[in-house]
C-alpha cells in the first residue's frame, strides 16, 4: 500500500453529534497521521471558511457559523483528483444518513462506510424495523407515528395494547440516545413524545427490554467479539456514552458461547439486510433469559478513545492504526 495514500477527512457537521464527531475525527486524524498519509481535513458544516489550522478543527467553540447550506461549498472545495479517499468521521443527520454520501458520489470520490442506500435506511429506524422483521432480524415491538397524527391518550393506549409500560419513545433518525426517553409510566409520556418531536417529524416507539446491553462490530462480513456495556445509569445515554468513568466496557462479553455466536450471527445478518459494507456496529439487548432483540445498526460508528468498535478490533489483536488503515482499504476495493 502506497503510503502517499491522500486522504480527505470529513468531521464535524450540522448534526447534534457535532462535537462527538470532533471527537472522532481528532483520533483518525492522528491515526492517519502515524500511518504516513497525506491527510486533508474538511468539517462541511464550515463550507469555504474553512480552518487555516488543523488544531481548529477540534476545538469546541467553532471557528465560523456552521449552516448546513454550507455542505454543497465545502464538498466543492475538493475532487477526485486531489485525493484518493475520503474517511467519515461524521455522526448522525447529513453525515450518516446518505447526505454527504450522494455530494461525494455526485464529485466521483471515494469514501469509507456504506454507500447511500444503505446508510440512510440504517439512519431510518422505521425503515430498519421493517427490513429486520423481512429478514427475520430479531427486534422489540414497535410502532410509529408522524407529527399530528395521534394525541398522547391514542399513542398511550396503543403503547398498553401491544406491549405495556416501560416504554422507549425515540425520534426517526438521530443516534447517539439523542431524544430518546424510556417512559416508566403514561404520566411521563407526554413530555418525551415533545422532545422525540424536537429532533424529527416521525417517532418510534418500542417495547422496552430489561437485561443487557450489548453490541457488535461487523467488518466486511465478519463478526468481532461481542461487547457488553455496563452503564451507570442503567442505560447507555448520551453522558455514559461520551464520559470517560460513566460505563464499564467487557470484551468478551461474559455470556454464555451459544448466546455470543448467535449475537454475532445476528449482527453480520443485521448488516446484510441493511445491505451494509466495510464496517457498522449493531446495537442489543438481551433478556434475562438470554434472548437477543436488535436495536439499530450503526453504520459510521465512534471512533473515539472510548468508542466501542476500537476496543472490539483490539480484543482480537488489531490496533487502532491497523483498524483505521483496514477501513481504507476495504472502501478502496
Amino acid at each position: 500500500m502506497d503510503k502517499k495514500l491522500k486522504v480527505l477527512l470529513l468531521l464535524g457537521g450540522t448534526s447534534p453529534e457535532r462535537e462527538v464527531s470532533k471527537s472522532t475525527g481528532k483520533s483518525v486524524y492522528q491515526a492517519l497521521i502515524n500511518l504516513g498519509y497525506d491527510v486533508l481535513v474538511l468539517d462541511p458544516a464550515y463550507g469555504i471558511n474553512q480552518p487555516f489550522e488543523v488544531e481548529d478543527y477540534f476545538k469546541e467553540d467553532d471557528y465560523s457559523e456552521i449552516l448546513n447550506e454550507n455542505y454543497l461549498d465545502a464538498v466543492n472545495l475538493i475532487s477526485a483528483e486531489q485525493i484518493n479517499v475520503a474517511f467519515l468521521a461524521l455522526h448522525g443527520k447529513y453525515g450518516e444518513d446518505g447526505t454527504i454520501q450522494s455530494l461525494l458520489e455526485l464529485k466521483g470520490i471515494k469514501y469509507t462506510g456504506s454507500k447511500v442506500l444503505s446508510s440512510a435506511i440504517a439512519m431510518d429506524k422505521i425503515m430498519s424495523k421493517i427490513l429486520f422483521e423481512e429478514y427475520l432480524v430479531p427486534t422489540p415491538e414497535w410502532f410509529h407515528f408522524k407529527i399530528g397524527e395521534h394525541t398522547t391518550e391514542e399513542v398511550n393506549s396503543k403503547i398498553e395494547k401491544q406491549f405495556g409500560y416501560p416504554a422507549v419513545v425515540k425520534p426517526n433518525d438521530q443516534g447517539s440516545t439523542v431524544g430518546l426517553t424510556i417512559c416508566k409510566s403514561a404520566d411521563q409520556l407526554a413530555e418525551a413524545i415533545h422532545n422525540a418531536f424536537e429532533y424529527s417529524d416521525r417517532i418510534l416507539i418500542e417495547e422496552y427490554i430489561p437485561g443487557r446491553e450489548l453490541t457488535v462490530a461487523v467488518i466486511d462480513e465478519t463478526a468481532l467479539p461481542v461487547l457488553e456495556i455496563r452503564p451507570k445509569h442503567g442505560i447507555y445515554d448520551y453522558e455514559c456514552k461520551y464520559t470517560s468513568g460513566m460505563s464499564e466496557y467487557i470484551v468478551p462479553a461474559e455470556i454464555p458461547v451459544d448466546v455470543s455466536k448467535e449475537l454475532q450471527e445476528i449482527a453480520v445478518q443485521a448488516c446484510k439486510s441493511l445491505r451494509c459494507e466495510v464496517y457498522s456496529r449493531v446495537d442489543f439487548r438481551l433478556s434475562p433469559d438470554n434472548k437477543v432483540y436488535t436495536l439499530e445498526v450503526n453504520t459510521l460508528p465512534g471512533m473515539t478513545s472510548l468508542s466501542l468498535v476500537p476496543k472490539m478490533a483490539k480484543a482480537v489483536g488489531i490496533t487502532f492504526e491497523q483498524l483505521v488503515e483496514k477501513i481504507i482499504n476495504l472502501s478502496l476495493k
